[in-house]
């Protein structure tokens, strides 16, 4: 199996790329960052590129793969309106439209979050709930919706989070609150292999199909 993926430097998608990369069933991982990750995997291919709206100058990641994993994203209190559109909006629909062009029957796969509603009036889940609507419309996207998602907490990430990440981790025994990062690159890589689309996932539902796939 081929994996596109966005995010790779970030929490969940740095854990979604370690599952990916751990999975017997992924052969490559094509990660587009806008600077090296500085590790080195067989597995791994790094496409260096900073314009998330314009793919052209790196299509060959999305040539011949069977998925793509978006995981690129940010919390509406560290940038501006406009700018939070254009990263969880604006970005996953130009790379959508690319991998259409470029792989037509690969999968798409969009983080959103718990909580996201396209109908709701609280600004970042109406913007998510658009996108992920959008998504489905273009390429029959499955969209995740997880709850905590337990994983090394990136650079950018508030410092809080690092703070209260081991309170959240009590949360392991409920099935519709916590994912581990791994499991959630698992979920998507099962997701993919079951030939999911045009799904909305919950959390209970992530950490069902991470099971599969170990099993």
């Amino acid at each position: 199996m081929k994996i596109l993926l966005f995010g790779a430097s970030g929490t969940a998608g740095g854990a979604v790329l370690e599952g990916c990369l751990e999975a017997l069933v992924v052969n490559e991982v094509r990660a587009i960052v806008r600077r090296p990750l500085g590790r080195n995997d067989a597995k791994l291919r790094e496409f260096v590129h900073t314009n998330y709206l314009d793919y052209a100058a790196v299509s060959e990641a999305f040539r011949a793969v069977d998925a793509c994993l978006f995981c690129l994203g940010i919390s509406v209190t560290q940038v501006s309106k406009e700018e939070f559109v254009k990263i969880s909006h604006d970005y996953p629909i130009a790379a959508a439209q690319m991998l259409k062009q470029e792989s037509p029957a690969a999968a798409f796969h969009y983080i959103s979050g718990q909580g996201t509603r396209a109908e709701s009036k609280t600004f970042w889940s109406k913007v998510k709930g658009q996108t992920e609507n959008e998504l489905m419309e273009l390429v029959g996207a499955d969209c995740w919706r997880p709850a905590f998602i337990d994983a090394k907490p990136s650079a950018s990430l508030p410092k809080a989070y690092a703070v209260l990440q081991p309170v959240f981790r009590l949360l392991r025994p409920f099935r519709s609150l916590y994912v581990a990062g791994e499991d959630l690159g698992r979920a998507m890589l099962q997701a993919t292999r079951e030939n999911l689309r045009r799904r909305v996932i919950q959390n209970a539902e992530i950490r069902e199909l991470a099971e599969r796939f170990a099993a």
